[in-house]
């Protein structure tokens, strides 16, 4: 008995201290954009007993309002596009039969081990020919390309464990394919959904390797993008420097908070038959 025990408690030890270490960036992060410059200097991990907003406004008063906003508009477009597609290919994956159809889903699947970087040149010659360097249009279809495979594998797997007779009971009563797909295969998926829209998200909001090399001017970066020049202007001021930081995790742990009891239940979607 005294094993087991032992080993819970060495376990618990091990998990604190991995938070601790994974907490402590954070709270250097939000305490020190509640600081000044020289409060910081002075005592890199103190407390901010005085707390000071004129990091933020500082921050908020250069690009960071319209680099939000067009991180919004590319996370939000991209990431729709791909659950729109990849529920309807997931779909036919699983439904239908037809000549081909595991060897294609292999190869979808395989793509996911493709790395970005190797598409970078490729991609961005054809951003020349077609002069769609700097816009949102070219970014969103890479995107939404590199997002694909992975969620066509999800909800494949989870729209096969999707009972039969539930569907064919609908067809007999009446429904088209497109009704039993948007009124029952649907509103039943809506965890495996919820899951792969936090994690494109998460994915789309952080990504920096695209946003840096096809979205060049200042008016069209994301905020990840933004930020690199953000902390060139203000190497020298730390406090806004984390401010601005701050204000970017800010949005994604929001989202996070709210669709975290979604995302255990999604990622087991579809393991076990009848879940």
């Amino acid at each position: 008995m005294r094993r087991p025990r032992l080993t819970t408690s060495i376990s618990q030890v091990l998990l604190w201290l991995f938070t601790l270490a994974a907490l402590v960036p954070v709270y250097v992060m939000v305490s020190a954009s509640l600081r000044t410059q020289s409060d910081f200097l002075n005592h890199p991990f103190g407390l901010p007993l005085a707390p000071s907003l004129t990091s933020f406004r500082t921050a908020l008063n250069d690009q960071f309002p319209r680099w939000l906003f067009n991180s919004l508009v590319l996370s939000g477009g991209s990431v729709l596009v791909t659950l729109a597609f990849a529920s309807l290919a997931a779909w036919g994956f699983a439904r239908h039969r037809f000549r081909g159809r595991e060897t294609l889903l292999n190869v979808i699947v395989a793509l996911m081990v493709v790395p970005p970087v190797v598409l970078v040149v490729p991609l961005f010659l054809l951003g020349v020919q077609l002069d769609l360097i700097n816009t949102f249009r070219l970014v969103i279809v890479i995107y939404v390309g590199l997002m694909l495979p992975f969620s066509i594998y999800m909800l494949t797997a989870y729209f096969r464990t999707v009972p039969s007779a539930l569907l064919d009971a609908a067809i007999v009563d009446g429904a088209t394919e497109v009704q039993v797909f948007r009124r029952i295969v649907l509103p039943l998926s809506k965890a495996p959904l919820l899951t792969l829209l936090v994690v494109n998200l998460l994915w789309v909001w952080n990504e920096l390797l695209i946003a840096l090399v096809f979205l060049q001017s200042d008016d069209s970066r994301t905020l990840m993008a933004g930020l690199t020049a953000f902390q060139n202007r203000y190497n020298l001021d730390i406090p806004v420097v984390m401010a601005g930081l701050t204000l970017a995790t800010l949005p994604i742990f929001i989202l996070y908070l709210f669709g975290q009891r979604y995302f255990m239940r999604g990622l087991v979607a579809g393991a076990i038959k009848g879940e």
